[in-house]
């Protein structure tokens, strides 16, 4: 009877959250906003409930009693079907519900199924513990980010989230399968001398640039993610995209690649191989027709300059952008001289004094609506040099290395401070900081 109970519960965990979605789905189709929304729920919980699963077993909050179909020591079916149920189907069956009362719907809902799920799942003395553990990391940002992205609101966020899903599931998810499937572990990554490792991380660091850089790019110039279904609303040909129109699947094969050379896995390497084949397949023939389809003649002009998957020495640049140096500032000047002898392309290296409608701090940098001021602008103004220099000026952007930098040139004296627009009067140096400037960054 047991067993006939184990398998009813194992089925019942995955079809019933099946047959509800679809057939949910059916009755009312979801609009495009909801089914992305329920999909990068969906993204959020797979490997926020292995984190959650972990805790459980290092907290004694509930254990599984069942053989074979595991993975993580969590049954299989049980795995995907509380993925839906925490992920798309709030989104599909209560899109209008207040968020906090989504949370207190399925909170009630798993009082009832957890202790149902006897003899499969065996609870602890403190698993409601585990359960608002699970609403916080699971249940909360996964159907929050569901009804951001159904609204297209809080980008910062939504970017934001969708880097920790990709992240995850790219380190951490992604490789567990294989080497569970391999019957490999994690054991080579540890085995290695320290010093090693430390190195090995940081090559890896140089794809995973790449990437965020990508990121950040399609978030600060085309208000839009990486998701194909949440794109950017504008074409992105600026900082990385100058030299490189694939750089986010670039990256991704280069760090599956490199993750699995760390790891002694040749499968974990060999998808980034499988990710390379893809992307310069189906994936891109699908984002090209798409591309061709929203941008034109734009995207066409820019792919005939811009390759897919080797960068340019030298950047492409359709539209002018401007650095502002103060010549009263030595320093300042100095940095202005060094980028004219650079030659920069589609770069006008100005005095911050000529500005013509107001005052600027000592180095500012603009292009068409953005604009960054300090080591931002710097290393704005490098992305126009060539891609070496453009990939410190990639790493110098990234959020608290930016911030770092520039804490450690406030020290050294290069602190925030506007210079007089010349109108007749000698230039001069002003603290004045009342000016409602403020800088982009990856959280706006």
């Amino acid at each position: 009877m047991d067993a006939d109970k184990v398998i009813l519960i194992r089925a019942a965990g995955i079809f019933l959250p099946v047959l509800l979605m679809f057939g949910w789905c059916l009755w009312r189709k979801p609009a495009r906003g909801q089914m992305v929304g329920a999909l990068l729920a969906c993204a959020w919980n797979i490997p926020a409930l292995l984190l959650l699963n972990l805790l459980a077993a290092r907290f004694g909050w509930w254990s599984f009693a069942a053989q074979g179909g595991l993975f993580q020591e969590m049954p299989i079916e049980l795995y995907l079907g509380w993925t839906l149920l925490w992920g798309a189907i709030p989104i599909l069956v209560f899109p209008r519900m207040r968020w906090w009362l989504a949370l207190l719907v399925f909170f009630g809902a798993d009082l009832i199924l957890m202790p149902a799920c006897r003899p499969v799942v065996q609870l602890g003395d403190n698993w409601l513990s585990g359960e608002l553990c699970g609403l916080a990391v699971c249940l909360l940002p996964a159907q929050l980010l569901a009804r951001w992205t159904q609204y297209r609101r809080h980008l910062a966020a939504r970017v934001l989230l969708q880097i920790i899903i990709f992240s995850s599931l790219l380190f951490w998810v992604l490789p567990a399968v294989i080497l569970e499937q391999t019957d490999e572990t994690w054991a080579t990554l540890f085995q290695r001398p320290a010093w090693l490792n430390s190195l090995a991380l940081q090559l890896l660091s140089l794809p995973a640039i790449l990437g965020l850089s990508a990121v950040r790019e399609f978030y600060l110039r085309g208000k839009g993610t990486p998701v194909p279904y949440d794109p950017p609303k504008r074409l992105v040909t600026s900082g990385v995209y100058s030299y490189l129109a694939n750089p986010m699947q670039v990256a991704m094969c280069l760090l599956l690649a490199s993750w699995g050379a760390m790891l002694g896995s040749i499968w974990v390497a060999a998808a980034g191989v499988m990710g390379l084949i893809y992307s310069a397949g189906l994936a891109a023939w699908d984002e090209g027709a798409d591309l061709k389809t929203r941008f034109g003649d734009d995207w066409a002009n820019y792919r005939l300059e811009v390759r897919n998957w080797f960068p340019r020495w030298r950047p492409v640049r359709r539209t002018i952008a401007q650095i502002y140096v103060a010549e009263s500032c030595g320093k300042c000047s100095e940095i202005g001289a060094w980028l004219r002898a650079r030659k920069p392309v589609g770069l006008e290296i100005i005095a911050a004094e000529n500005h013509p409608t107001r005052n600027l701090p000592r180095l500012t940098y603009e292009d068409e609506e953005f604009r960054a001021e300090g080591i931002a602008a710097f290393a704005r103004a490098v992305e126009h040099l060539n891609f070496a220099w453009a990939f410190v000026g990639w790493t110098l952007q990234l959020p608290v290395i930016c911030q770092f930098a520039q804490l450690l040139i406030d020290a050294s004296g290069g602190e925030r401070q506007f210079v007089r627009r010349s109108s007749g009067a000698a230039c001069s140096l002003t603290t004045d900081t009342r000016e409602d400037e403020t800088i982009e960054s990856l959280l706006g």
